[in-house]
Parts: C-alpha cells; sequence; structure tokens
C-alpha cells in the first residue's frame, strides 16, 4: 500500500496504516456473501512520527468523535463492490478528515459600528415611526 498524503507537509507512511478487510452487508447477494469487500484503516495517531505533539493534540480534540480510547482513528468503508475502491475512498476520506482537523481556525476579529450607522439607524427609526403615527390618527369631526 502507498504512502498517505495529506498536504504537502504531511504524508503518513505505509507503516502506520493498518488495513482490515472484512464481509460486507447490504445488498449484492452471493458477491457479499463470498467477499471481503469492507476496508477498516487504522491509524494510531500517538504513535504516527509524522505529527507533532500539538498536530497530535489538536487531531485527538477535534477526531473525539471517532477516536477510541487507545487513540486509534478508524475508518471503514462500504459504499463499492471492489476492496480497491473501498480501500481508496477510505483512504481519502481519512486524509480529507486529518487535514481539516490540522487547519488552523480563523479567529474573527470584533469590529464596531461606525457611528453614521447608528445615527442612521435611529433616524430611519424615527421616520417610520412618525409615519406610523400619522397614520394612526383619526380626523376629528366638527
Amino acid at each position: 500500500m502507498e504512502d498517505l498524503y495529506i498536504n504537502p507537509k504531511i504524508t503518513i507512511p505505509s507503516e502506520c496504516l493498518t488495513v482490515l478487510y472484512s464481509r460486507s452487508s447490504g445488498p449484492g447477494g452471493q458477491h457479499v456473501n463470498k467477499l471481503n469487500t469492507r476496508v477498516s484503516i487504522f491509524l494510531n495517531i500517538q504513535d504516527c512520527p509524522c505529527f507533532s505533539e500539538r498536530q497530535k493534540h489538536t487531531l485527538t480534540i477535534a477526531l473525539k468523535g471517532r477516536i477510541d480510547k487507545q487513540g486509534v482513528l478508524q475508518i471503514s468503508s462500504q459504499e463499492f463492490r471492489s476492496q480497491i475502491a473501498n480501500r481508496n475512498a477510505a483512504l481519502k476520506r481519512m486524509a480529507g478528515l486529518i487535514d481539516h482537523a490540522i487547519k488552523p481556525k480563523r479567529i474573527r476579529k470584533k469590529t464596531h459600528v461606525p457611528k453614521r450607522a447608528v445615527e442612521k439607524r435611529l433616524q430611519d427609526k424615527k421616520c417610520r415611526s412618525k409615519l406610523k403615527q400619522i397614520r394612526s390618527e383619526r380626523p376629528q369631526d366638527e
């Protein structure tokens, strides 16, 4: 199996990945009953040398729903009828998850509302209030 390319700085060597094949569920008739087309790929994040300690910590937090107590990330695929297609799909999904989790999140910069915008909003409210007040006045009978 080839190495898993994440981004230009990170490539996970194939020695860190464990691949397990099993029988797939769902429709497919005898094909499903005979062949091991489901693919599960395991990656022990703590033992992988290609991640820094900070990246390991970030991955553990970001993917905590997909990592077990031993720190192993598991991705499975059984959507295709061939083993190779399922393996490629699982590898692609794993690379996407890791890449998305490692990217630094943008910090939102707080901005203030310009004074002119506040004044315009208040002026519009006053105009709308006057218009409603004029409409609600009833003519007095004399």
